[in-house]
């Protein structure tokens, strides 16, 4: 038998690796590679801080709209169940592919359809996070090796540590932002083909947990589906515009485009952490942890502008960075584990339109603003009272609904 063969048993360390690579192509590559890159792009002259706050909105928008699609995932199911085995798989594949594509379309040079490569990508980038997320957990799950989803998360900060390197590289050498696009194009072209080969065999449903009554789960699901939108506008502002805000901050420095890779490293190196983290913690304590890290990160952008300043910013906000959504699919596993993919779907539309509220409130900001530094920090602020207001809920969540000993997030 081959590793091509259905028949085949999977490990799950390659479902884990597979569910990596994946999100690194759409989130670290078809989201992410943009805040590298912009810096780039204004250099060049292709684009102005205006236009790249709506390119970055209408990113932002198709991830919505592909989660959206997402969430109406038990009505697919109702109507046609013969798709439930391969719906993952095939959407997955499909948000890869379309994912290199759009890389590559944005190094030509036709800014009336960037805006339209972007909302695409989104809608990609969407498709495989809430398919791979569903997939992988699901199968880790019932094979006994639910730690290994920390893994999965890994993703994202290995593509943003790698785009953000990459993009320092170019600079260094003077390269174009087009040309940035392409390499990063054949980099997604490369992960795609190790991913391929694993991207098959059907997730399992499971009955609902008997300790959550499901008139507790539907409110619940409810107030986490808002705290969760929080950190979706928390961090945002920083993620679209690190690079910038350092500049303006550090003008001239030599460690400018460290910051980002330095996020990066901080992603992963916080989803491997959560490796150790035992089951049966509650995941909503855990959750207002990495919000106050992240709040902390973002606010030492203001409080401390400095070379030291930025770096510790960086590291805080990406170490939480993806521990957050594992926990949130966690805690989504532990209280619909009967359909959490249409779940997983509806909690990231409601991070996709916190995201979607970023870009906008910044340039609304920028105008209104004696310079760019009193309207970034203000955007800044902004966002850390998100993500307070986020610890206060799912603090209010973790009180009214407590997990029984027994219960433990998948």
């Amino acid at each position: 038998m081959t590793a091509n063969d259905p028949l085949t048993p999977q490990k799950p360390i390659a479902i884990a690796v597979a569910g990596m690579l994946a999100l690194a192509v759409a989130m670290g590559i078809g989201r992410f590679a943009f805040t590298p890159l912009l810096p780039m792009m204004l250099h060049d002259g292709v684009i102005d801080l205006p236009s790249a706050s709506w390119l970055a909105t209408a990113n932002y928008l198709g991830y919505w709209l592909g989660a959206m699609a997402c969430a109406l995932q038990p009505w697919l199911w109702s109507h046609a169940r013969f798709l439930r085995p391969i719906v993952h798989t095939t959407a997955m594949r499909i948000g890869l592919l379309a994912t290199v594509v759009l890389t590559f379309g944005m190094a030509v040079h036709w800014p009336a359809a960037w805006p339209l490569w972007r909302l695409l990508a989104g809608i990609a980038s969407a498709l495989v996070f809430v398919y791979t997320s569903g997939w992988c957990l699901a199968r880790l799950a019932a094979l006994g090796s639910p730690k290994l989803a920390g893994l999965i998360f890994v993703g994202p900060g290995l593509g943003i540590m790698v785009s953000g390197l990459a993009a320092t590289a170019m600079v260094a050498l003077g390269l174009s932002a087009a040309t940035g696009w392409l390499a990063f194009g054949v980099l997604a072209v490369l992960l795609t083909a190790l991913v391929w080969p694993h991207l098959r065999g059907a997730v399992a449903v499971n009955a609902a947990p008997a300790d959550v009554p499901a008139t507790a789960r539907g409110g619940a699901m409810a107030l986490l589906a808002l705290a969760y939108g929080m950190a979706g506008f928390g961090y945002i502002v920083t993620a679209t515009f690190l690079p910038v805000i350092a500049r303006q901050a550090l003008p001239g420095s030599v460690w400018l485009d460290l910051f980002w890779p330095l996020f990066g490293i901080g992603v992963g190196l916080g989803a491997l952490l959560t490796i150790r983290f035992p089951v049966h913690w509650d995941r909503r304590h855990l959750l207002m942890g990495c919000y106050a890290m992240q709040a902390t990160g973002i606010m030492l952008g203001v409080w401390w502008p400095s070379l030291i300043g930025f770096a510790l910013g960086s590291l805080l906000i990406g170490l939480p960075f993806t521990a957050i959504t594992l926990f949130a699919m966690q805690e989504i596993r532990r209280l619909r584990p009967e359909g959490a993919s249409g779940f997983i779907g509806l909690l990231t539309a409601v991070y996709g339109l916190g995201q979607i509220l970023g870009p906008p409130w910044v340039s609304f900001v920028l105008q209104r603003s004696a310079n760019p530094a009193q309207g970034f920090a203000v955007s800044l602020q902004t966002a850390a009272a998100s993500l307070l207001v986020g610890i206060v809920l799912f603090g209010w969540l973790a009180r009214r609904h407590p997990v029984r000993e027994t219960a433990s997030p998948e």
